[in-house]
């Protein structure tokens, strides 16, 4: 399964009508339905529509259709009907004129004496028809879905870019690690001569057994603090635990990001650990490495759904 973006764009238009098509509609129209879909990173599904008013109605069946295909994001839904004709009118189809000449004579017949239609009582009649609107909202849908399928094509993509950009920093993170690791044997080993030195220098200035024995004490006791303090390698295991985890999510796929955000903050809080724990430079060095890295991840998850 892909890994989805939460970020996306598209749009999509319906197709003129042709002149089959335009004699069963009420006006011959160059118009188009036009569709944008518009997508941003949220915690929670959020969905805006932006509809034309003779397109109101169908709302309900939009919010159904997004909500079927999108989990997470803020989704702005924007429709539009678009003319083709430069601002004029649609021109009346001759099935309109049959019509509106047939109302026209049945009036008359009852009242001779009432006005004929002129040309702008014809097309003010022939926008007031309520077929094109219906035929927009039987078009919207069609139309979405074309915008929809183009969105999560696009959302794809991103995600696609998204979790190669994670699995190389978990590469670089792993790598990080593997240069911890080494080090710690060596801190060990610096500080246990350190403590046999002070030893050596406690037994020539100790008068008496006493004296020696309680050199002996402390310098166990500093050695065994030292060794818990230093101790990183829970810390690591932990790490490379979180890292397996978010590449087997990142290959999984699906609805990840809230898991992956999580595994984030986890993974900055053993870094953390890691550099209060650092003895030596070599060691803070990774630890602040390893933070910026995650830092980076955690921007790229907010946005993964």
């Amino acid at each position: 399964m892909s890994v989805y973006s939460m970020t996306g764009y598209a749009s999509a238009q319906s197709k003129p009508q042709d002149k089959a098509e335009s004699e069963q509609s009420q006006i011959v129209s160059n118009d188009r339905l036009g569709v944008e879909i518009r997508s941003v990173n949220s915690r929670f599904l959020d969905l805006t529509f932006r509809l034309p008013e003779e397109l109101r109605s169908c709302e309900p069946a939009l919010r159904e259709k997004l909500s079927a295909k999108l989990k997470r994001g803020k989704i702005e839904l924007r429709a539009s009907i678009e003319s083709g004709n430069a601002g004029l009118p649609g021109e009346p189809s001759t099935r309109l004129l049959q019509r509106l000449n047939a109302v026209q004579d049945n009036v008359k017949a009852w009242l001779p004496t009432a006005g004929a239609l002129s040309v702008a009582d014809v097309i003010r009649l022939a926008g007031d028809q309520s077929g094109p609107a219906a035929q927009w909202q039987k078009q919207l849908l069609s139309v979405t879905e074309q915008a929809l399928k183009a969105m999560l094509s696009a959302r794809e993509r991103e995600g696609a870019r998204l979790a190669a950009m994670l699995l190389e920093r978990l590469a670089q993170l792993r790598a990080l690690a593997q240069q911890a690791t080494p080090l710690i044997p060596q801190l060990v080993a610096q500080q246990r001569q350190r403590f046999l030195d002070r030893w050596n220098e406690a037994m020539s200035a100790a008068d008496g057994a006493t004296g020696i024995e309680m050199a002996r004490d402390r310098a166990l006791t500093e050695a065994t603090a030292f060794a818990i303090r230093i101790d990183v390698a829970e810390e690591l295991t932990r790490l490379a635990s979180h890292l397996d985890e978010i590449e087997r999510l990142i290959h999984k796929g699906g609805e990840i990001g809230k898991r992956l955000d999580f595994l984030i903050q986890e993974l900055h809080r053993e870094a953390n650990t890691l550099g209060s724990k650092s003895a030596a430079l070599e060691l803070t060095h990774i630890s602040v490495d390893m933070k910026v890295l995650i830092e980076q991840m955690r921007e790229q998850v907010q946005n993964i759904e």
